[in-house]
């Protein structure tokens, strides 16, 4: 059982992501992971002044969020497509924090309304996450005319995702253990 952090995207009224963001939550859980949804929604984050860590009195849920962030084994950052690139509200919850993030993998779930799944954000949010110290797995989720994979309530509909879901979960869980046991014997830094 590994610690997963997943990172909603979005902050939109009628936002797809949310959906995505619980099923991923709900794919790992049933995996046996202990998982926590981060949603920028909730935290109403200001835009970025100072990380973390040049805080000299982080606000509590700044707090809580850090704690979560350390702790974790490993993040799946949920972005929609904006102008062929990441959402500021993700860009802008990532960016708080850099040290926490070192040598734990993530796994770049992307989606978009339209036929390419937001691939080029997903693309542009990989050179991020390696700059940062949480460099992301080869494989990609995108999902394609998120509208049409989900119901209303976030219900699955086109079970195809199924079959890519695990496949990338694999993926993802092999990078976790491997950087895991890589940790325990030390870091370079």
């Amino acid at each position: 059982m590994a610690k997963i952090v997943v990172i909603v995207g979005s902050v939109r009224s009628e936002r797809q992501g949310i959906k995505v963001a619980k099923w991923i939550v709900e794919k790992l859980q049933d995996r046996g992971h202990q998982v926590s949804m981060v949603d920028p929604m909730d935290l109403e984050l200001p835009l970025l002044d100072k990380m973390y860590k040049e805080m000299k009195s982080p606000p509590v849920k700044l707090q809580e969020l850090q704690k979560i962030i350390q702790d974790a084994d490993g993040y799946v950052p949920i972005t929609p497509e904006y102008n062929h690139s990441v959402s500021s509200s993700l860009k802008n919850t990532l960016d708080y924090f850099l040290e926490e993030y070192f040598f734990k993998p993530s796994a770049i779930v992307s989606y978009s309304v339209g036929p390419f799944g937001g691939i080029l954000a997903g693309n542009h949010l990989r050179q991020i996450l390696a700059e940062m110290g949480m460099p992301a797995i080869p494989s990609q989720l995108p999902i394609s005319k998120v509208q049409d994979v989900f119901d209303n309530d976030g219900k699955l509909l086109d079970e195809n995702y199924e079959r890519r879901i695990a496949k990338f979960l694999d993926e993802f869980e092999w990078y976790v253990s491997a950087f895991t046991k890589q940790r325990e014997i030390g870091t370079p830094y």
